[in-house]
């Protein structure tokens, strides 16, 4: 008799033991289901782009920030998300198990576009900041230059540091 089949055969004859497989291949089978699953209710946040309006979420945590926009089958045009980390340094980005083709923005503490990267579906290749951020914004891919939004371009929100004017007060 084939080993494989002793096994099989051993197994179905013991209840107990038929139950704890199948229990486990059903909590194996589950958790794989969940981490496939795309995160979309995350916290929000708007963003001006000159005269464009982003609904971006936002991805504060590491392990938010590790799934992304990972499993994601569409997004909306205005949406994106906003990758927040604690400290600006160099930031890499990479694609596997995004499905959408995407553009990341690097973006300094006060809005500064740094470079923009376009990005791949499923591919593992990394995608890195020009200098140290804090901030990632990532759209569907062609957002960006459709709307002529390149590097040094200031994106405006509550969660950029505004830019002081030097030499203006206000009494």
């Amino acid at each position: 008799m084939h080993p494989r089949l002793k096994i099989i055969l051993t197994i179905d004859t013991d209840l107990k033991m038929t139950h704890l497989v199948r229990t486990l291949i059903l909590f194996l089978l589950c958790r794989n289901a969940a981490a496939q699953t795309p995160q979309t209710q995350l916290p929000r946040v708007l963003i001006q782009a000159g005269i464009f309006q982003i609904d971006a979420q936002v991805a504060a945590t590491n392990d938010q920030r590790a799934i992304g926009l990972m499993y994601r089958q569409d997004m909306p045009q205005h949406e994106g998300m906003l990758f927040v980390f604690d400290e600006p340094q160099i930031q890499c980005f990479w694609m596997k198990n995004t499905l959408l083709p995407l553009t990341a923005a690097f973006v300094a503490d006060d809005g500064t576009i740094v470079n923009l990267a376009d990005m791949k579906p499923q591919s593992t290749d990394s995608h890195c900041s020009a200098k140290p951020v804090r901030y990632v914004l990532e759209m569907k891919q062609g957002w960006f230059a459709q709307k002529n939004i390149k590097k040094s371009f200031v994106l405006k929100s509550s969660v950029f540091k505004s830019a002081q004017v030097k030499g203006t007060s206000r009494p």
